[in-house]
């Protein structure tokens, strides 16, 4: 059975939330008006120095370094306060885990903040692997990011999972299946689709 390699926001968990209450505490530090939730959804998924990058444009003007900092510092206090875990995510990952399968992750979110929220979340037994955006030189959609989950799971053949269209560049770099998950934050066409987690079951086992 291939191995199956999971993003974390918007395809696992719900984060978004979170996101956007300690952006809008940075963006208000500077005087700046906060952005909705729907607005924070379309900047997500190429780590935190794009989505603050993205969130000062919005609201013309620049990012500097120690918005990140402070982004970054706030953030890591309590990354898990309305974060929650999508429907139908654990029953997959239980049947998946009950079926022998190595899984992992490979978010571009950073390692500090994705281990704290797996942690809080009591994720971090399904995974055998985690490489977060700063955990190496490269982010998705470099499939060198997804190639080191491959390398730490000891696999050379794996399904990826995910909201984003960085997600299904990665896997077609290493010429590996990806599913799109339409229940997240961002677009992109996979070998396949799910429409909810319930569905993944199903799509996991007919790519093999």
């Amino acid at each position: 059975m291939r191995a199956v390699i999971f993003d974390l926001d918007g395809t696992l968990i719900d984060a978004a939330p979170d996101i956007t209450s300690k952006l809008n505490e940075v963006l208000a530090a500077d005087g700046h008006a906060p952005l909705s939730l729907p607005e924070v959804h379309t900047m997500i998924g190429d780590g935190a120095k794009v989505l603050l990058a993205r969130a000062f444009a919005a609201r013309g003007s620049a990012v500097e370094s120690r918005h990140l900092d402070h982004f970054m510092r706030i953030y890591a206090e309590n990354p898990v306060v309305n974060t929650v875990i999508y429907d139908g995510i654990l029953p997959t990952l239980e049947a998946l885990a009950a079926q022998g399968r190595q899984l992992g992750i490979c978010t571009n979110k950073p390692m500090h903040a994705t281990r704290e929220v797996l942690n809080a979340l009591g994720l971090t037994r399904f995974f055998g692997a985690v490489a977060g955006g700063d955990s190496t030189p490269y982010r998705k959609p470099d499939p060198r990011h997804l190639a080191a989950v491959l390398s730490e799971l000891d696999v050379t053949d794996a399904i990826m999972v995910g909201d984003h269209a960085n997600d299904m560049k990665a896997a077609a770099g290493l010429g590996l299946p990806a599913i799109f998950c339409a229940w997240g934050y961002g677009e992109g066409q996979g070998d396949a689709r799910a429409e909810t987690p319930a569905d993944l079951p199903e799509i996991i086992a007919r790519l093999g």
